[in-house]
């Protein structure tokens, strides 16, 4: 992390792009994590890293490093990552001690994926929930970071019934305060869908009634393909509803990662896909990231048949590179 007199005059010098985004009257007053690094952090164990330096002899090995291994990208937790706390600090303070910005996905919410079934699980209760999350943010403390919270978790509301809708809300505007108290530096971004799922008056209720206020923004297109302009012009229509709506507007980020040849209208596992914009400040949203990892699978569908969602694919990695 830069020194405390280097954060403070970034802060000042990025108050006119802060005042240019209005923000209701009880946001989140947090530092900057852009102006507090020197960059975002590639993750040197990422899956696709973690496969290069387990096959140095494989043909792929070459593209897939130079192309996907060494673009900063998010890592993902959950379940499997242990006890949560230590592991998000650990990560984060790597990140630190290089002067990089971290990019994490919480992914654990009570009844996850509800609808599409390939990715369920998460954590047994929402007080187990509470207690997770609270430790997610514990770890990352006063550390710059950013995070995507729970993907998918705002679109599923078609297969819950009114009681777990106002559970899921309770549990994502609790999220929201954790991150604000115990991590004042991390830019939480709430996952708002695709521009296939859900319509922008729909995510702009959503997003507000489960905590929107408290959050940075919102995150597009995690884990699927649609192009980044069709992502823009989404995003401006959730501001519009929100700001007729409830008077704000709010920052976006875009999942970039797959995104190259856009959607063909399936979302696991299609063939003929091709890698996005790497991970970069604005383009047009305040980020493009690489938020899901080029080459996991998402489930036992399309190219990705027989594997389980979050199995490393390499040919199907490196098929993305090229985009065939």
């Amino acid at each position: 992390m830069r020194r405390l007199t280097r954060s403070i005059a970034a802060a000042i010098l990025a108050l006119p792009l802060a005042l240019a985004i209005a923000q209701p009257a009880n946001a989140a007053r947090a530092g900057d994590p852009v102006a507090m690094t020197s960059g975002f952090y590639v993750d040197p164990n990422s899956p696709p890293a973690e496969w290069v330096a387990a096959n140095p002899g494989d043909g792929r090995a070459a593209a897939i490093d130079s192309s996907i291994a060494s673009v900063p990208m998010a890592r993902w937790f959950g379940s499997w990552s242990g006890s949560i706390g230590p592991a998000t600090g650990s990560y984060v303070g790597s990140a630190d001690y290089h002067d990089k910005l971290p990019i994490l996905v919480a992914y654990n919410m009570y009844g996850r994926d509800a609808c599409g079934g390939h990715s369920s699980g998460g954590a047994a209760s929402p007080a187990e929930y509470a207690t997770w999350i609270g430790a997610f943010a514990g770890g990352i403390g006063n550390r710059p970071a950013v995070v995507v919270l729970e993907p998918d978790s705002l679109g599923d509301y078609d297969c819950m019934s009114p009681g777990e809708i106002a559970e899921r809300r309770g549990m994502l505007s609790n999220a929201l305060t954790q991150f604000r108290n115990q991590a004042p530096n991390t830019w939480v971004y709430m996952d708002a869908g695709n521009p296939g799922w859900l319509d922008a008056a729909t995510v702009a209720e959503r997003l507000h009634e489960a905590g929107l206020p408290q959050a940075r923004g919102f995150s597009l297109n995690v884990s699927n393909y649609f192009t980044t302009a069709e992502n823009i012009v989404y995003a401006q229509q959730i501001n519009r509803e929100l700001s007729s709506r409830y008077g704000y507007r709010k920052p976006f980020v875009v999942d970039t990662s797959r995104n190259g040849n856009g959607s063909n209208g399936e979302w696991c596992n299609p063939a003929g896909r091709k890698l996005g914009t790497p991970t970069r400040l604005n383009g047009g949203a305040e980020m493009l990231l690489w938020i899901k990892t080029p080459g996991q699978s998402d489930g036992d569908c399309g190219v990705g048949q027989g594997s389980r969602a979050g199995d490393f694919l390499p040919e199907v990695t490196y098929k993305m590179i090229y985009g065939y």
